[in-house]
C-alpha cells in the first residue's frame, strides 16, 4: 500500500501565505469603565491627525476599551480648558451611559484633570487619573518663553492666540496667562495649594526623558529646550522634567521625548510605540479592577 502523501510542509506553507490565526484581533482588555484621553498644550500633534491622542484612542477601541480623546482649546488656562472638559466629559457619560470614568492625561491635560477633580466635583465620577509628563511642579520652559524680548513674545502670543481661538468652533485662547500659570513659581505657590488631590481618586503618574543626561535620542526641535531644562531641573523630555512629572503613585520613567509620547516622530528621535504605551496603562487599570 503506498505511503500517504506528506502534507505537513504544504499546510504550514499555506498558513504562512494566508497569515490566518484563530484570533487575529488584538487581545481584549477587560476594562469596564470608559477611558478619556486628555491632551495637553499646543497644536503640533493635532494637524491632520484628529487630535493629539486620537490615534491612541482608536487603538484602544480595537482592544475593547471604550476610549475617547476629545479636543479642547490648546492655548488657554487650566480654568478655561477645564470648563470645556466639563462639557466633554458629560457628553462621554451620556454617550456611554456610564456613571464612572477613568482619565489618562498627557502634559497640561493632567493639570486640567486635577482641577476638574478637586474643584468642579468630578471626584464623584472619576475613579483614577493617570498623568503622563504632566508639569505638576511647573516647567522652566514656560518661564523661558515669558522672558523673551517683548517683540518676540508679543508675536508668539498673538499668533498662538489666533490659532487657539479659531482651531475649534468653541475655541478660546489666552496663552500668556496660560504660560504664567505653568511656571514653577505659580504651580508651587498657587496651583498646588489650591488644587489638592482628592482622597476618593487614585493618582498615578509617569515621567518621561530623552536627550541631555540620557542615552535616548531627542527630536531636533527639542534640543535647545532640553539642554536648558536639564540645567534647571534635570532629566526631561524637552518640555517637562521627570521631577515635575512625579505625582501620586509614580509608575516609572518612560524613554521618549514629549512628541513621541503622542505618536509624533521626526525620524531622528528614539523609537517609541505610543499605542503600546497607552495600551499598557489601560491593561494596568483593568488589572486593578476598573
Amino acid at each position: 500500500m503506498p505511503d500517504e502523501p506528506d502534507t505537513t510542509i504544504p499546510a504550514s506553507a499555506l498558513r504562512r501565505i494566508t497569515g490566518l490565526e484563530p484570533f487575529p484581533q488584538p487581545e481584549m482588555i477587560p476594562l469596564r469603565t470608559p477611558v478619556v484621553l486628555m491632551h495637553g498644550f499646543g497644536v503640533g500633534a493635532s494637524f491632520r491627525r484628529g487630535g493629539h491622542l486620537h490615534k491612541e484612542a482608536l487603538h484602544l477601541r480595537s482592544q475593547g476599551v471604550r476610549a475617547v480623546a476629545p479636543n479642547v482649546s490648546p492655548y488657554n488656562t487650566v480654568r478655561a480648558r477645564a470648563a470645556t472638559w466639563n462639557d466633554r466629559l458629560q457628553r462621554v457619560l451620556d454617550e456611554t451611559q456610564a456613571d464612572r470614568l477613568l482619565l489618562i492625561a498627557h502634559s497640561m491635560g493632567g493639570l486640567d484633570a486635577r482641577y476638574l477633580i478637586s474643584t468642579m466635583g468630578w471626584h464623584e465620577v472619576i475613579d483614577a487619573l493617570v498623568t503622563v509628563a504632566t508639569p505638576h511642579r511647573g516647567s522652566s520652559v514656560a518661564s523661558l518663553v515669558l522672558d523673551q524680548p517683548e517683540l518676540v513674545r508679543d508675536w508668539l502670543t498673538d499668533m498662538a492666540d489666533w490659532v487657539g481661538t479659531h482651531i475649534l468652533e468653541d475655541g478660546s485662547a489666552n496663552i500668556r496667562q496660560a504660560l504664567t500659570e505653568l511656571t514653577p513659581e505659580h504651580m508651587e505657590n498657587t496651583f498646588n495649594p489650591e488644587v489638592p488631590n482628592h482622597p476618593d481618586v487614585e493618582y498615578w503618574s509617569y515621567g518621561c526623558r530623552a536627550g541631555k543626561g540620557t542615552a535616548i535620542p531627542i527630536a531636533p526641535i527639542f534640543r535647545y529646550l532640553n539642554r536648558y531644562l536639564y540645567k534647571e531641573e534635570g532629566e526631561n523630555d524637552g518640555i517637562v522634567s521627570v521631577d515635575s512629572a512625579r505625582w501620586g503613585d509614580y509608575q516609572g520613567t518612560v524613554d521618549a521625548d514629549h512628541a513621541r509620547q503622542v505618536g509624533l516622530s521626526s525620524g531622528l528621535a528614539a523609537d517609541f510605540d505610543s499605542n503600546a504605551f497607552y495600551t499598557t496603562i489601560a491593561q494596568n487599570l483593568a488589572d486593578h479592577g476598573w
